[in-house]
């Protein structure tokens, strides 16, 4: 068997610069934390209370904090704009920093609105034509086991793939209380983004035929935790293959972590992420080939996601990450929604092809 492909983040030896909106804990434990470790140098921050952007500033060293957004966009010094806020407002955000002639990181998910979409498609078009980059921060495809996944599910060595499959066998974070309990069908619109986006990266070239999503509440679900706490997904594809992701509920276990198997017509891709689980292991011929794997998702995949974009950038190409790419898990994502919402009915999103061609506009007419 060849020699695993490099999967570790990908870094310029002189990135741009950053400008980061937002300073809520996913920007302290995620972002952060990943720029540090990785070198990549955030040279301002603005958030809606000026107070945690300094501390921030304080804590990272980032050297400017500006009071309000429109000044961080007017900084020429910052190169490229991560925008980790909510979805509410963050398309604002993005036509803004393209206007002001940045590149742009966006924080996932890009959408849960479906009446949103054409706005995006504008939004990935004029960034096209002016040269400039935007993508989303989908982390979790840079998530050691998962980018390791990818790239030998890209070089052939399980042949074509057959079915996806990914469990849960850890608790739920903490949902009751929070604002994350507040959205609808929270798993499938949010925490579930991860999941149904790396699934579509490991069905490149098919079309969706299908998909189809129920959440349910559990036993002893507390009353005050509003949204689901069960959540499985059905995904059917046109070459035959299919996926399927499942959440039981707040799993009780000593140990955890999120297994999934990638099975295909030569072999079968077995690991785990999160909670110290992450393993990956190729079964071919055979034989079983167990990766030695260095880094965590978090805050690795974020500096995977902010590297590649600052990659593409120097480079002058789209990144794998963009916002065009992305956009296929958002019609996913929308599409399971909509299936819970009718009481798993299947839906049928026309012209969703799982495509690594990223920028055609036709796509968006």
């Amino acid at each position: 068997m060849s020699a695993a492909p490099d999967y570790a983040p990908q870094i310029p030896r002189h990135p741009a610069k950053v400008g980061l909106i937002g300073a809520g804990s996913i920007a302290r434990t995620g972002h952060l934390q990943a720029y540090a470790k990785w070198g990549i140098p955030v040279v301002a921050i603005a958030s809606r209370t000026a107070a945690s952007a300094r501390q921030l500033a304080t804590e990272f060293g980032i050297p400017r904090v500006h009071e309000s957004v429109a000044d961080l966009l007017d900084d020429p010094e910052v190169e490229v704009v991560d925008i980790a806020t909510g979805p509410t407002g963050r398309a604002d955000l993005i036509e803004a920093a393209i206007d002001a002639g940045k590149h742009v990181l966006a924080q996932k998910p890009l959408s849960v609105d479906e009446g949103e979409l054409p706005r995006l498609h504008a939004l990935i078009l004029r960034a096209h034509e002016r040269g400039l980059r935007f993508a989303v921060n989908q982390n979790a495809r840079w998530s050691p086991a998962w980018r390791l996944a990818t790239l030998l599910v890209r070089r052939g060595d399980i042949g074509e793939v057959v079915g996806v499959t990914h469990l849960h066998d850890k608790p739920l974070p903490p949902l009751a209380g929070t604002p994350f309990d507040d959205i609808p069908h929270m798993l499938l619109a949010d925490y579930l983004v991860h999941w149904i986006d790396i699934t579509r990266c490991w069905l490149e070239g098919a079309d969706v035929v299908a998909v189809a999503a129920h959440d349910s509440r559990v036993p002893a679900q507390p009353a005050d935790a509003r949204s689901p706490w069960h959540a499985d997904v059905s995904i059917q594809a046109s070459t035959g293959a299919s996926a399927a992701i499942r959440v039981v509920g707040d799993a009780r276990a000593s140990t955890g972590g999120c297994p999934f198997w990638i099975h295909g017509t030569e072999g079968t891709i077995r690991g785990s992420v999160l909670l110290g689980s992450d393993r990956l292991e190729l079964d071919r011929d055979g034989t079983r080939t167990s990766f030695e794997l260095e880094g965590q998702w978090f805050p690795d995949g974020f500096a995977g996601s902010m590297g590649e974009l600052l990659t593409a950038v120097v480079e002058g190409r789209e990144p794998e990450n963009s916002a065009a790419h992305v956009l296929a898990s958002v019609r996913l994502g929308l599409a399971a929604v909509a299936s819970a919402e009718s009481a798993g009915a299947p839906q049928r999103p026309a012209g969703l092809t799982l495509t690594r061609s990223l920028i055609r506009e036709d796509r968006f007419a």
